[in-house]
């Protein structure tokens, strides 16, 4: 079957395990990191809950026939090891049959983590990874030619993230089509960096020069991927400096960096020999017939379930980032078709006093990397997830969507729960030796401080309170949660 062969996509291919492989490292130490105090026996949406409710056919995983934290932790465990040996290579030397064992173990552990993550896993990059890796699991190893089908897949699946992500804001908010979104992203987008405030302060020209090159990149560029070289690889870079340009502006967990990984598809040989360590070996084995015939019935199967989000993108009622199946194949992808103009941060408090009075002290909490102290500068974090700071940037859009994660969230504080603070800054807890006994959270509006307000206080963020979130709460004696 030398005829599926791409022996010039040898080093895309090399790139492409690696850099999943890391991204794949990434997603599983964030697990092992957050997943017990977030969805855990005791964390805030509870899976063995979820799962009575759900079961298979809405949530096939290994958690739905049992869940434990103890089995979570192997799952995690495992997943963070095999992803070292992918980023090692180790993979890369066996057979044919154990590459593909290797990529299928971790695509079928992360999803079966996904598919009961809930709202902490409501994330397009996590379909995205799915199906980023699952395509992974047909590439092949070092020693056989990259199948053709495949490396097709993955220019569509990137073509799908680009493309979708254009169509979304051209149909969305009219400051997209007015090339004056930038005017506000950076300083309303759910997780500043710390370059985020000098991009807002860019002039408003180039902010117009930026989105209009946007556009150009996700609504004409994608379509250059299914040209003949050196067309295809011309579009592979654009769209790395694109959203190499992204990493730069704000932290966006691996979004980015898989989009970055993908586009390496449409980079030939003679491309990255002239940037790699690495050259390609002078033979390579053709696919052997049974692989090149499951490649063959992959570009089938994904060529049905194209039919989805190939409709979804063509109509005028576009959802962005949306799975069609379980499996979290052929998805549909697109972010940011609409822009806040204000930013919102709800800071939540608590206090020591045995009685509220209008002389009590509250004491903020501070989170690892959504904005609270003004005088914090935003921290880089990418492309590690921060889960619980980014739904709290959901939860200030709108009380929907903290049901009913963020009284649990209060709750927690009030036990001084020690897996919940783990979520926090290291020194973020006001209440290092006992639990504080009220919790309450305001509201407030955040905007960047201008040149002159920055170099007078060293403040990042200037904010006005707008008001209460929730009320104060205290632990009862009984262990349920009362208002006083």
């Amino acid at each position: 079957m030398d005829w599926l062969a791409a022996p010039d996509y040898y080093l895309a291919r090399l790139v492409i395990q690696r850099g999943l492989g890391v991204i794949y490292l990434v997603a599983f130490t964030v697990a092992v990191n957050q997943f017990r105090p977030l969805l855990g026996e005791r964390g805030l949406l509870p899976v063995p809950r979820y799962v009575r409710l759900a079961g298979w056919s809405r949530a096939p995983s290994l958690f739905t026939l049992r869940y434990s934290d103890r089995l979570l932790g192997i799952v995690a465990w495992t997943g963070v090891g095999l992803a070292v040996l992918v980023v090692l290579g180790v993979p890369e030397h066996g057979p044919v049959g154990v590459s593909m064992l290797v990529w299928f173990v971790l695509w079928a552990l992360y999803l079966s983590i996904v598919n009961v993550g809930q709202t902490f896993y409501g994330f397009g990059w996590e379909s995205l990874l799915l199906e980023a890796g699952f395509l992974a699991i047909f590439l092949g190893p070092a020693d056989v030619a990259p199948p053709l089908p495949v490396i097709i897949l993955l220019r569509w699946l990137l073509f799908r993230v680009e493309f979708g992500a254009g169509l979304i804001k051209l149909r969305g908010d009219r400051c997209w089509r007015r090339l004056t979104c930038l005017d506000h992203h950076h300083e309303t987008q759910p997780m500043p960096n710390p370059l985020s405030w000098w991009f807002h302060r860019l002039p408003a020209p180039l902010h117009r020069v930026e989105v209009a090159a946007n556009h150009v990149t996700q609504l004409l560029v994608p379509f250059l991927l299914f040209t003949p070289q050196p067309y295809a690889s011309a579009a592979g870079v654009v769209m790395i400096v694109t959203q190499g340009w992204l990493v730069l502006s704000g932290n966006f967990s691996w979004l980015n960096a898989v989009t970055m990984t993908l586009a390496f598809s449409a980079l030939d040989n003679r491309i990255l020999e002239t940037v790699l360590p690495a050259s390609p070996p002078p033979l390579l084995l053709d696919p052997p017939v049974w692989f090149g015939t499951l490649a063959l019935a992959l570009a089938m199967i994904f060529a049905v379930l194209s039919w989805w989000p190939v409709r979804n993108m063509a109509s005028s009622r576009q959802a962005m980032n949306l799975s069609f199946n379980r499996l979290h194949l052929a998805n549909t992808y697109g972010a940011f078709g609409t822009i806040s103009r204000e930013r919102h941060e709800i800071v939540i408090e608590g206090t020591d006093d045995a009685a509220i009075t209008p002389a009590t002290d509250w004491r903020p909490y501070e989170f690892k990397g959504k904005p609270g102290d003004p005088r914090r500068r935003p921290p880089q974090v990418a492309p590690y997830h921060l889960r619980l700071d980014w739904l709290m940037w959901f939860a200030a859009l709108s009380p929907r969507y903290a049901d009913p994660w963020l009284p649990r969230l209060a709750d927690k504080l009030l036990e001084g729960d020690k897996a919940t603070l783990r979520l926090l800054r290291r020194r973020g807890n006001p209440f290092p030796d006992e639990p504080p006994a009220f919790v309450r959270a305001r509201l407030f509006r955040y905007r960047y401080s201008t040149r002159g307000e920055r170099r007078a206080s060293g403040a990042w963020w200037v904010r006005t309170e707008v008001g209460t979130y929730l009320p104060p709460v205290r632990r009862a004696p009984e262990g349920t949660t009362s208002r006083p």
